[in-house]
């Protein structure tokens, strides 16, 4: 599918909520907090409650891009760190965890899956959907260039599972170079990729946020990829 969009929807942010303007950045270091001076020239987007097992939950994200790769940032308000698994591509959406999907070429069904928990630790999927029925795969040589950066903190509380607290953050950096086939080095200005992104939390029982809204509790709707939204890079 292919959209087109006017240079004043890629410059100026427009009403359409299913669209998303990505600036583009210089690399940084992600350290967990969001303190690089770079987020400072974008805005928040809030991540509204989709299924809710009660209580509040507010959840927002910043979204940049370089040459190299697509930073995320994550904050999310909490009352305690349910998070027990302590190692990487374990299922952690069964727990606490924000997760990022993205969709760059929509002539194939096939997406990158990531996800991070409050305790630092992720899941990296290659998934292939059709036609609803999918798999995931870990990505082959997994280290270097090809290697996510994460980093996650805990504000009001400590770092550890069952912990009381009063929000986490999570900092992602994405490389390219993870994603080829699916695109082959930085998207170029105007350039278009579908996407979408989550939080869960299970404080209180399954509560989830989206950016954009899948169909509420229904199995694996996160992973309803017609209903992504779409990134426009500045």
């Amino acid at each position: 599918m292919i959209w087109l969009l006017s240079a004043n929807i890629v410059y100026g942010q427009k009403n359409d909520s299913s669209q998303l303007v990505i600036k583009k950045t210089t690399d940084f270091t992600v350290s967990g907090e969001g303190k690089a001076a770079n987020w400072a020239t974008t805005r928040w987007v809030t991540l509204p409650v989709q299924e809710s097992a009660g209580g509040t939950m507010k959840t927002k994200a910043k979204i940049l891009y370089s040459e190299t790769g697509i930073y995320f940032l994550f904050n999310c308000e909490d009352q305690k760190i349910t998070a027990t698994y302590e190692e990487d591509f374990k299922p952690l959406y069964r727990e606490d965890v924000v997760e990022v999907f993205l969709w760059p070429d929509t002539t194939i069904p096939a997406y990158l899956e990531y996800e991070l928990s409050p305790l630092n630790y992720e899941l990296v999927l290659m998934i292939l959907n059709k036609n609803g029925k999918f798999s995931g795969w870990r990505p082959s040589g997994y280290a270097g260039k090809r290697q996510v950066q994460h980093a996650t903190s805990v504000q009001g509380g400590e770092k550890k599972s069952q912990a009381t607290i009063k929000s986490w953050k999570g900092e992602i950096f994405i490389p390219f170079d993870l994603m080829q086939p699916l695109t082959m080095g930085a998207p170029k200005s105007g350039s278009q990729w579908r996407a979408n992104f989550y939080r869960i939390d299970y404080d209180n029982g399954y509560t989830t946020g989206s950016w954009q809204k899948t169909t509420p509790n229904k199995s694996a709707n996160f992973h309803e990829y017609n209903k992504f939204g779409t990134f426009v890079f500045e």
